[in-house]
């Protein structure tokens, strides 16, 4: 079972897909992407595979570590994100090789269903209430929306007044049972996250996300201090080594690594495995397509200390393209009551529709994040 060859794709809305085709023909599909950064990735990914082809594809420990250590540079979002579609790609071979879904190559399941949580307000939120409404009217049980707009390192309360309306409208639309997540996108700085905290604190979040930067996640151990509401943090930060610090520091209470960017389904386990060993929660990090979306359940359907799944189905990143329009079987995503069912079918457990991939990758996309300033002309977090 080696490696004959290695595509891509890249589709809208800004998703860059890989088919890995082994010599007795299976089928391996990953998703290597950089949000913005999709060319970047696709050439890490030419790069690295000089080396996958005419290996055996089974092997997926020794060509993960072939990858990340054979070089002198290494980590990082181009190239963890370019190895995590590689790795996804060889798992859902395995698994299709064997005739079982990867959860079962990673101890069986621990649970029949993973609860999901929809976006609203999008990056500038403006109409929650109604948005609220709407998901929660459609089963959904976990929410989550973008705390603020720009905000300066020391910033007004005014703005801050503004997002803890925002945040008290939806609570108050939904009620408690509903529980609220709100990202501050690392749009924050630790003065302000500190203030926020403690306003948002009688609606009781489910969790505030990456209220600083990664950069800057020494600040969390201060921030914990200033607030009793759950902090998830991890989207932007690669392997398990890039954990090692706020878990052992003590100042989160939820992991948030993405599948795509973190290193693939095998090294999110092992994060996942880390937090759990710190009584940390999971909540994979996915904003992206359906090839990361079934990586991550998979994942989730293994993982004891995995509580909710981020899925990008209406997101506002999504036009042109959403989540459900490259599977050619998208019921296997039926979210039912806020929760998608176990995957049962081999590998990652869907079934890509390539041709309409194809037909896409002819559109192709130039997505690229948008750049943001504050009132006096300086550059701000997006």
């Amino acid at each position: 079972m080696k490696i004959k060859s290695m595509e891509l794709f890249k589709v809208p809305p800004r998703w860059l897909f890989l088919k890995v085709t082994t010599d007795d023909g299976i089928e391996g599909w990953g998703e290597p992407i950089v949000e913005g950064k999709a060319d970047t990735v696709e050439t890490a990914v030419h790069e690295m595979s000089e080396y996958l082809i005419g290996k055996d594809a089974s092997c997926i420990e020794d060509l993960w570590q072939v990858l990340y250590r054979g070089g002198f540079y290494r980590g990082g979002p181009v190239l963890t994100s370019a190895i995590s579609g590689i790795e996804q790609a060889l798992w859902d071979i395995k698994g299709k090789s064997l005739g079982v879904p990867v959860y079962e190559l990673m101890g069986g399941a621990v649970r029949d269903k993973m609860q999901v949580y929809a976006w609203i307000g999008g990056d500038r939120p403006a109409d929650v209430v109604n948005s609220a409404k709407k998901q929660v009217d459609a089963g959904f049980r976990a929410l989550k929306m973008n705390a603020t707009e720009e905000m300066g390192w020391i910033d007004s309360f005014g703005k801050v007044q503004k997002a803890v309306e925002r945040v008290g409208k939806v609570r108050e639309a939904v009620g408690y049972d509903v529980g609220i997540g709100i990202d501050f996108h690392g749009r924050v700085h630790k003065a302000m996250a500190k203030l926020l905290l403690k306003e948002l604190e009688p609606f009781k979040p489910l969790f505030i996300e990456e209220p600083v930067l990664p950069e800057n996640n020494e600040a969390l151990l201060e921030i914990s201090r200033h607030s009793v509401i759950p902090i998830a943090t991890g989207e932007r930060m690669y392997t398990r080594w890039g954990f090692k610090t706020v878990l052992t520091q003590g100042c989160v209470d939820i992991v948030q690594p993405d599948i795509s960017h973190t290193g693939g389904i095998w090294e999110t386990r092992k994060i996942a495995a880390m937090a759990e060993s710190f009584d940390v929660a999971v909540a994979p990090h996915c904003p992206l397509g359906p090839i990361a979306l079934a990586a991550s359940l998979q994942l989730d359907f293994c993982t004891p200390n995995a509580f909710i799944q981020e899925q990008s189905l209406g997101i506002h990143y999504n036009q042109e393209s959403d989540l459900l329009d490259y599977l050619a079987e998208p019921e296997v995503f039926e979210y039912k009551d806020g929760y998608v069912s176990r995957l049962t079918k081999p590998g990652l457990g869907i079934e890509i529709d390539e041709q309409k991939v194809r037909n896409m990758a002819l559109q192709g996309h130039n997505w690229r994040n948008p750049v943001w300033r504050n009132e006096d002309g300086s550059v701000t977090e997006w």
